[in-house]
């Protein structure tokens, strides 16, 4: 499991990015020379364990978009002990997350490399030793750099093969690292017509990654300052994209080319996602073991939700998992206030341990075609504040309640909550409101969640995620419908849950509305997911 933190200065211009141990968790690693035809090998002796065989090399990949120098990207392959020309072995590719660089120590991935996975951590465009700029998984640049890497593998006499060009291959990788492996099986199924890929465990990454920066176009300030940093370092992101987020995050307007001279980054982002390649009616026919964060705040557990609807096909989805941890790219939540928590219980339910145990259980079903009795597939298991594991068949909202009014200040002021209901009550999946909206500002914006506490006084936000409404021009009681953030939690009794409307967020730092106000809900209906109805 992946937790980011984020360390923000008192203007958000800066950030640092850390991460607890992961699968294959990213270390820095130096530049590297080696060329295909001439990699650096050496074995590893690790202690207690059988010999692993490292290489380090890189490849020759497309130009960057308006240049003609090919770009180098560099990847370290790892070949367990039990590989060989005559006893071939199932392979994992693997690659950091946004600002990292490749493992290249085969302790960082110890327990798939003793169950049998060759591994290849590469290192990205724009990051690490490998060369370029960024274009944040764009099908026409780094589409081209998963694929070539594809090919070498299958190239790779120790690995197994499905056919030509076709390895037996299986994906891990957390936020960055998740966005590549979509990129990657999309990318063959568009090209080849199958996605060469043969399983995915993707953490804590995207579905529309348009949506995920600025939902509504109201900008994550924080994490539009925090990627902007990270690029600083390798200069990885073209210079215009990098002017673009730090514009979006002081100014708190998505920049889209409506003004002339301004970067349009819907239209820079627009492939950039599995959206696109859904949109263009490409659904992957392959098992998934979904990780997602559902106190996530960049990439929220409704980005996975979306994959898992809308990326994958109805008969892959009967063999997938969905897990949902208290964990990914999180933020302080100071206001509202939030509950701080880290935990994987459905990890520990299903496989006895934490999100690697449970990928290796998976790969060896799914990869070596082993029975380890396995269980959850087809279904959503997700965890709550109290670090419980609630498994569901359906993330719907299938139950009402009338609030009446919700109103919240514009500009600033404190967060306000209503009540929804009392407990015992169990909420699992994707909630939402609808009300009649009136909002007579210019540029009108509030912040929604869910809450729970014994009174509006004392609750706290549920998962630590709110969800902006963005309404431009004045309106009176217009009919709307507003996304909650997904959630898990159970309320027990003697507290109640809160629909919660607040002014402002410290996610979207200086996203508040532009003018004085109020924005009001009336015949507000609060849709939850309720679990055991």
């Amino acid at each position: 499991m992946k937790r980011i933190t984020l360390a923000l200065g008192a203007a958000l211009t800066a950030a640092t990015m850390s991460a607890l141990p992961a699968p294959g968790a990213a270390e820095a690693s130096p530049a590297i020379q080696a060329s295909p035809a001439s990699p650096a090998t050496h074995t590893a002796q690790r202690a207690g364990a059988d010999r692993v065989q490292v290489t380090n090399g890189c490849l020759r990949s497309v130009p960057d978009p308006g240049t003609t120098a090919k770009v180098k990207i560099c990847y370290t392959i790892f070949k367990p002990a039990t590989a060989s020309r005559h006893h071939r072995v199932p392979f994992l590719m693997h690659s950091h997350g946004w600002g990292g660089s490749r493992t290249t120590d085969p302790q960082g991935f110890r327990h798939f490399l003793d169950a049998g996975y060759g591994v290849l951590s590469f290192d990205q465009r724009g990051f690490g030793a490998s060369g370029g700029h960024a274009y944040v998984e764009n099908p026409d640049v780094e589409g081209h750099d998963v694929r070539r890497l594809v090919h070498l593998i299958s190239t790779l006499k120790w690995v197994e093969q499905d056919g030509p060009g076709d390895p037996r291959l299986g994906a891990i990788g957390g936020s960055y690292g998740g966005g590549y492996q979509f990129l990657g099986a999309f990318e063959e199924l568009r090209v080849k017509g199958t996605p060469v890929f043969d399983a995915l465990a993707p953490e804590i990454t995207w579905y529309d990654l348009d949506q995920s920066l600025a939902p509504e176009k109201v900008v994550r300030t924080a994490w539009a300052s925090a990627l902007s940093a990270a690029s600083v370092p390798t200069d990885a992101l073209p210079p215009n994209v990098y002017a673009a987020l730090v514009e979006g995050a002081a100014t708190g307007m998505w920049p889209d080319g409506s003004v002339p001279g301004e970067e349009d980054m819907p239209a820079f982002f627009r492939k950039n996602g599995p959206k696109w390649h859904v949109d263009h009616g490409r659904r992957l026919d392959i098992p998934m073991l979904f990780g997602q964060g559902t106190t996530d705040s960049l990439f929220p557990l409704q980005q996975g939700l979306a994959n898992w609807k809308h990326s994958i096909t109805a008969g892959a989805r009967r063999r997938s998992i969905f897990v949902a941890y208290n964990g990914g790219h999180v933020l302080p939540a100071v206001l509202p206030q939030g509950v701080s928590v880290t935990s994987d219980p459905c990890s520990k339910a299903l496989a006895g341990g934490d999100f690697e145990h449970l990928s290796i259980r998976f790969f060896d079903e799914q990869l070596k075609g082993r029975d380890t009795g396995l269980h959850g597939y087809g279904r959503y298991h997700l965890a709550t504040p109290d670090s419980t594991c609630t498994t569901v068949d359906s993330v719907k909202a299938d139950a009402a309640y009338d609030v009446g009014t919700v109103a919240t200040t514009e500009t600033g002021g404190a967060p306000l909550s209503y009540k929804v209901a009392d407990g015992p009550i169990r909420v699992a999946g994707a909630p939402y409101l609808t009300g009649d909206l009136t909002a007579l500002g210019a540029n009108n914006r509030a912040f929604y969640g869910l809450a729970v506490g014994t009174s509006p006084a004392d609750a706290h936000l549920v998962q630590d995620n709110v969800l902006p409404l963005n309404e431009l021009a004045p309106v009176t009681g217009e009919k709307r419908r507003i996304a909650l953030p997904s959630v898990a939690v159970d309320v027990p009794a003697g507290q109640s849950l809160f629909v919660l409307a607040s002014p402002v967020s410290d996610t979207f730092v200086g996203m508040g509305s532009r003018t004085p106000g109020a924005v009001v809900l009336d015949n507000t209906v609060v849709h939850l997911p309720v679990v055991g109805r």
